[in-house]
C-alpha cells in the first residue's frame, strides 16, 4: 500500500459523549500515534495506549481511536492525534536471497512517514530568510 495522502495529524472537539476519533493516515504499528488531550487553558497530555485508548486500522490508510471508559475528552477539551513513526530501519536485505515487493513498499512506507513528520516540525518552526 501506497501512502497517499500528507496528512500527520487530526484534530477533534471532544463532547464529553464521543468516544472514537479517526485518523486519516497510514500507521504501521498502533504505537504510531500519539495521543493529546489540549485543555481551554492551553495544557496539553499525551495519552497512554491501552490505558487511555485502543487504535484500529493499523496498516490501512485510516482508522480509530477509541478512549477507553472514564477517559472521553470533555467538553471544551481538544483531541489531537498524531502519527509518530520511530527513526528506525529494520529491513535486512540478504545478498542473492529473493524478497517480496511489499517488504521493500513498507520500508519505502517508512521513510516517506518519517520525511513527512520532519516536514511538518519544520512547518511549525521559526525561519531565517533564505537570503540571510
Amino acid at each position: 500500500m501506497t501512502i497517499s495522502t500528507t496528512n500527520i495529524k487530526n484534530s477533534y472537539a471532544g463532547n464529553s459523549n464521543t468516544s472514537v476519533f479517526q485518523y486519516t493516515f497510514k500507521i504501521l504499528a498502533n504505537t504510531e500515534l500519539q495521543v493529546i488531550i489540549r485543555a481551554s487553558s492551553g495544557t496539553e497530555t499525551v495519552k497512554t495506549l491501552t490505558t487511555h485508548y485502543t487504535v484500529s486500522g493499523v496498516g490501512n490508510a485510516s482508522g480509530n481511536v477509541t478512549f477507553t471508559a472514564g477517559n472521553i475528552p470533555a467538553t471544551g477539551e481538544t483531541v489531537v492525534i498524531r502519527r509518530v513513526t520511530a527513526q528506525t530501519q529494520n529491513l535486512d536485505l540478504v545478498e542473492n536471497d529473493p524478497f517480496s515487493a511489499e517488504t521493500v513498499e513498507s520500508a519505502f512506507d517508512k521513510l516517506t512517514s518519517i520525511n513527512q513528520e520532519l516536514q511538518e516540525q519544520l512547518d511549525r518552526s521559526i525561519k531565517v530568510s533564505r537570503t540571510a
